[in-house]
């Protein structure tokens, strides 16, 4: 038996038609470094997005599945490629521009891009690569830049404005199958090559139903959010679609990330939501403590990216900003899960430890926990396995280029078909995902395991470090043990018999206490700001690490 119910593909155009009509006086405010911002209604959103596509299909010849790369920042003409390339059929294709050279010439080359939209300064990172991509026959440049070193280069060079100006404001979006392609992203190759995450318009559709929920960021047109997260850091985690589904106002803080902007950003904007990784926040923390803003709106911070510390939460807390913890992958469009207490502990002492969790699943995603040898584990919130996730925004593949076959590595995905996080941790009976680790970071100590992410999370509590990272090291006896790579604060006295003395006073156990110590001048970061930990074992394999031992 059949419903009675209409078949209305789930499109991208829907979500723009939506959001530039129902909630057309919502605002996306662009952060320019100078007394006033650049503000651009839904509305014109819409219109403008509408003009792009003419261009693109009229001047550009870009048709349907054609790979339309971004190398931007967050900012309003980002936005409008975010729903004219794949309202029109094509594929956006957002450019992480913090990856090497060499990695971001092999996505583009992989994607086979056919245009690349740039904002103007980020000219200096891309043209010495237009000479190694054969595919790129458009640049369409944005916003301020000098734009010299494009000149007598072979792709044709286009000005964004020049080419939407006099377009039609309106545009005949297609009736597309949901299941198409609509954008894409790469993980960022910490381990071989990156890998191509597609996503369809009927996952980035629901998906941004998700995060509109109130279990997730439910905002709703009373809220704007701070985007700090980059829009190339898969898909922004879902909110310029999001925002259109409600009309939260966005500000984007374009090439503005620093510290002092962004805390100016809060005293002036006034925002009520922002989204960013952790390192971020520490770094607006160090802001706010030595110089205070009024930044009293932002009511709602979500961390998500890599854990965040206790400390960090709690510092947060104290300022008024409540902090909810998130879990997600570029596989998983990233929204995995969020830690909003359940009702029964709000108010009482169980809700800081729900919300230190990565939080709970939500529907449309599904979770198991293997064991090493294969085996089932329960959820008793004890029994620590590798995580598994399926559901309709989960990838079950990566691409593998123009006219290959899917990708399945089977260290990624099980037979049956779920993916393979990477990451470790336990599920409680009711749901609420705590990672203790990734895979490849956990410490295999004389058969035993050791969670990184404690040792870390407990390190960073210590008022005199500002940051720490642990990682797993050879040791003739115990296989591996944990080396502890410390930041200190400025003026700091604390020394390292200091700390493991303090490890022990957080609880943890003497066997898991750190033996090797370092101090570093910072920790390394990915191309999204998360620990980079192969740097320091690799920095310890080649003697490069003062590393006393106690």
């Amino acid at each position: 038996m059949l419903s009675t119910m209409q078949d209305v593909p789930l499109l991208i155009s829907r979500i723009l038609t939506h959001g530039s009509t129902i909630h057309g006086s919502s605002q996306v405010i662009t952060w320019t470094g100078e007394a006033e911002p650049h503000r651009r209604s839904f509305a014109e959103i819409g219109t403008r997005s509408a003009q792009l596509a003419h261009a693109l299909t009229e001047d550009l010849g870009v048709r349907e599945d054609d790979r339309v790369a971004t190398l931007a920042w967050n900012n309003a003409e980002h936005v409008e490629a975010y729903f004219a390339v794949p309202s029109m059929g094509a594929v956006l294709h957002t450019l992480n521009l913090r990856l090497p050279a060499e990695q971001l010439a092999w996505i583009v080359n992989h994607a086979a891009d056919r245009v690349v939209i740039a904002n103007g300064s980020l000219i200096p990172l891309l043209a010495p690569l237009l000479p190694h991509l054969p595919t790129v026959e458009h640049v369409v440049v944005t916003g301020p830049g000098d734009r010299t070193p494009l000149e007598g280069v072979r792709p044709r060079v286009h000005e964004y404005e020049e080419l939407i100006a006099g377009k039609p404001t309106a545009y005949d979006w297609p009736e597309l199958d949901e299941r198409r392609a609509a954008a894409m992203c790469y993980t960022s190759g910490t381990t071989g090559d990156p890998k191509g995450v597609v996503y369809s318009h009927r996952s980035v559709y629901l998906h941004s139903m998700q995060v509109n929920m109130t279990e997730s960021m439910g905002l709703t047109d009373q809220d704007t959010s701070l985007v700090v997260v980059p829009q190339f850091h898969v898909n922004a985690w879902g909110l310029p679609h999001a925002t259109f589904m409600t009309g939260v106002n966005m500000l984007m803080p374009d090439r503005f990330l620093q510290p002092a902007p962004l805390a100016e950003m809060i005293e002036v904007e006034r925002p009520t939501h922002a989204a960013a990784v952790p390192t971020i926040w520490q770094g607006l923390l160090a802001e706010l403590t030595a110089r205070p803003r009024d930044v009293s709106s932002l009511h709602q911070v979500t961390i998500g990216g890599a854990a965040c510390p206790p400390s960090l939460m709690e510092a947060f807390d104290a300022l008024g900003m409540r902090v909810c913890h998130a879990w997600g992958m570029t596989e998983t469009s990233p929204l995995g899960t969020v830690a909003r207490p359940p009702a029964h502990a709000v108010g009482t002492e169980e809700e800081f430890a729900y919300r230190l969790t990565q939080g709970r699943f939500p529907t449309g995603v599904e979770a198991r926990l293997t064991g090493p040898g294969g085996e089932r584990l329960p959820w008793d919130g004890q029994s620590a396995g590798e995580l598994e996730v399926r559901g309709a925004w989960i990838a079950g593949a990566y691409y593998n280029g123009v006219d290959a076959e899917p990708l399945r590595p089977a260290d990624k995905f099980s037979e049956d078909g779920w993916l393979k996080t990477g990451d470790v941790g336990t599920i409680s009976p009711d749901g609420f995902l705590t990672l203790t680790d990734r895979a490849k970071d956990v410490i295999k100590s004389g058969g035993e395991w050791i969670s990184s992410v404690d040792l870390e999370n407990a390190l960073m509590s210590h008022p005199d470090v500002a940051e720490a990272a642990v990682v797993a090291v050879p040791d003739d006896k115990w296989g591996e043990r944990p080396l502890a790579t410390v930041v200190l604060k400025e003026g700091a006295t604390a020394d390292f018999k200091t700390l493991r003395s303090f490890l022990a006073g957080e609880g943890i156990a003497k066997w898991q206490l750190p033996e090797r110590w370092t101090i570093i001048e910072s920790v390394p970061k990915t191309s999204v700001g998360k620990f980079d930990k192969k740097v320091l074992r690799r920095q310890y394999a080649e003697g490069k690490l003062d590393v006393q031992q106690l």
